[in-house]
């Protein structure tokens, strides 16, 4: 069975997803985290191998307390875009709330002199909170 494609079968183009993007993107800005799961979730069906929204939807599936169902879309994100700061950053983060403290030291630890400055200080914050 071949895979559909979407974007093809609707006739829409990148300026279609930015829209929606940005939909789902006001939702968390509200903290409407469960609507804007559902712009996210449409999203990766549209555009699968986007590492921003599957990253997306594994933030969101944190802040929602399933962290399970957020390391799948972080691993799914890494997939696509591998070392991605913002979702390792996310990634660690999960590690620690599933009480995976070593895999989250060692995923900061890849972190803690990244260029950006607020991944740095983030990975370094989590490295102090969780050793």
């Amino acid at each position: 069975m071949s895979k559909i494609n979407w974007l093809e079968k609707l006739g829409w183009s990148e300026e279609h997803l930015a829209e929606l993007r940005y939909a789902g993107y006001s939702y968390i800005k509200q903290g409407k985290y469960d609507i804007a799961l559902d712009f996210f979730e449409a999203l990766i069906v549209l555009n699968p191998n986007s590492a921003y929204d599957l990253q997306t939807l594994g933030a969101l599936h944190m802040q929602l307390d399933h962290p399970a169902r957020a390391l799948f879309y972080f691993d799914k994100a890494l997939k696509v875009q591998p070392n991605h700061p913002a979702t390792m950053l996310n990634l660690a983060k999960t590690f620690f709330t599933m009480g995976k403290t070593s895999e989250g030291l060692k995923v900061a630890q890849l972190l803690k002199n990244h260029l950006e400055p607020e991944i740095a200080n983030s990975a370094k914050a989590l490295i102090m909170a969780y050793s």
